[in-house]
């Protein structure tokens, strides 16, 4: 993917001189990843306003690097951002990421600049979208073979286990993050952490899950019933599943995020149930499992603006609504905006799924 990377760095590149840069020291791990393919806990690239970049990694990955980075100039140094601010004569680096101790020593004539790359980041190439979907793919896959296990008696623990063993073993790297799977009165939790607690008849169960491929992330949460639900639950299901189609609805190219939000927000507050979804719409997903852009009511940018999504742009939305001591019920999908309309990547059933 040399010819990828160098694109994405032409892209920071051309950037640099609004902001009155000579070039950018790069320090944050997964942007380092994003623009020269090297995934290292100790690495820094210097990108110059003209794209041209160097790396700079220690011992344990410099052969790695000169590998995988075969375009680029390789320094094997271990103090990687010391080796790489001399480089150049106005730089800027990276705020949010740079430990101030490295910023004094540095010098304090460095630009500050924040959620640059994140920005380049947020519209995916084709090559990333196929990474996602790969991995939203063996998460689909994952879902249908242990569906079969959900049944009263089995544990949180125990199902939260077979879904991230069964991703591995269809080919992800790892999980993209901590299974979350909430059943009964523990549903109420958005981000409960999976109990001995067995699933009992006239539970609502919701896993929120994903795989990792090729450094990508998948995100998708599904709600079943074990046993015949309440009307309670399936009118609760039905309300959030009409809400999670309208925010789905309206992921496209121009739309401001907040609106997006408000399209699946709104039904629910006008159903009675506003104070208990508390939590955002939705996120982008890539490289990291929660990255711009935020569907979320007013929520700021990287950029400090209700930004507009744009054409490629892979985002989750995943409205839920969460009764204390009774349960709650989310689902998500992963989906990417296109012209056309969204592209979803997450496709097992939204339908409610009585075990």
């Amino acid at each position: 993917m040399t010819d990828t990377h160098a694109q994405r760095r032409e892209r920071l590149a051309a950037l640099l001189s609004a902001h009155e840069a000579d070039a950018i020291l790069v320090t944050r791990d997964v942007n380092v990843r994003y623009l020269t393919g090297l995934a290292s806990s100790n690495a820094a690239v210097l990108v110059t306003a003209d794209a041209v970049a160097t790396l700079a990694t220690d011992a344990r990955y410099a052969e790695t690097a000169r590998r995988v980075c075969s375009d680029i100039e390789v320094l094997e140094e271990r103090d990687v951002v010391g080796s790489l601010v001399s480089l150049a004569d106005r730089v800027a680096v990276e705020a949010h990421h740079m430990p101030v101790a490295d910023y004094f020593r540095l010098g304090e004539d460095l630009l500050r600049l924040t959620g640059l790359v994140e920005s380049v980041r947020r519209v995916k190439d084709e090559e990333e979208i196929d990474l996602i979907r790969t991995a939203c793919a063996l998460t689909d896959l994952a879902f249908a073979d242990v569906l079969p296990r959900l049944r009263a008696g089995v544990t949180e623990k125990e199902v939260a286990r077979a879904l991230e063993t069964r991703m591995i073993e269809l080919g992800a790297e790892k999980p993209a993050f901590d299974s979350i799977v909430a059943a009964g009165p523990n549903g109420s939790i958005p981000h409960h952490s999976p109990s001995d607690r067995p699933l009992e008849r006239g539970d609502l169960v919701t896993m929120d899950f994903g795989a990792l491929y090729g450094g990508y992330h998948a995100d998708m949460t599904r709600t079943v019933a074990i046993g015949e639900p309440a009307d309670w639950q399936r009118e609760l299901y039905e309300l959030v599943s009409a809400a999670q189609r309208a925010g789905r609805h309206a992921v496209r190219p121009g739309a401001i995020t907040h609106e997006v939000d408000a399209a699946a927000r709104d039904l629910i507050a006008e159903a009675g149930y506003g104070e208990r979804f508390g939590h955002g719409l939705g996120h982008g997903v890539g490289l990291e499992i929660h990255e711009v852009p935020f569907l979320a009511p007013l929520k700021p940018e990287a950029d400090g603006e209700h930004a507009r999504l744009e054409d490629r742009v892979p985002v989750t939305v995943e409205p839920g609504v969460y009764l204390p001591g009774r349960g709650g019920v989310r689902i998500e999908d992963t989906l990417v905006t296109r012209d056309d309309g969204p592209e979803l990547l997450t496709r097992t059933t939204k339908e409610l799924l009585v075990l």
